[in-house]
């Protein structure tokens, strides 16, 4: 039987990568979805007011063309692909995500699709989703009967 040495530095730098390397994967998970890898997906802010909803969305890096944003009366999607600007030969680290990119999200209630308003400014998209009038009258009177 050989005899081993112990060596606890080396032990704890092989905990301290494996753990490095959980954490890498539970804050950037890679993503698929209809069988297509995406990149990351971009943090998303929802607030609601008497006639609309506010949706905003961090996508920095990216030009207006390069997002689709798309409106049913019970949902929006908002799609794109972010691309590397260098064409290095060799790349020492990026902590950058590029790719595609996807989030649907289902609203609380109707909107008036044909409405949206959406503005991009300093990476941030902002979607004004108008709500649709019999969203906007949820409440009702309710009579109640006398026995």
């Amino acid at each position: 039987m050989a005899i081993v040495r112990f060596q606890p530095y080396r032990e704890m730098e092989d905990i301290q990568r494996q753990m490095n390397r959980l954490f890498e994967d539970m804050i950037t998970p890679t993503n698929r979805q209809d069988g297509v890898d995406l990149a990351f997906t971009p943090a998303a802010e929802f607030d609601e007011t008497d006639d609309a909803y506010q949706l905003k969305l961090e996508v920095p890096g990216l030009e207006p063309d390069d997002i689709n944003i798309e409106a049913t009366a019970e949902a929006i999607s908002i799609s794109g692909e972010r691309q590397s600007e260098t064409k290095a030969q060799r790349q020492t680290r990026s902590e950058f995500r590029y790719g595609k990119f996807q989030r649907i999200l289902p609203l609380p209630g109707r909107i008036k699709h044909q409405d949206v308003a959406a503005d991009y400014k300093n990476g941030v998209l902002k979607l004004t989703l108008p709500k649709a009038d019999e969203e906007k009258n949820r409440v009702v009177k309710v009579s109640l009967n006398h026995s």
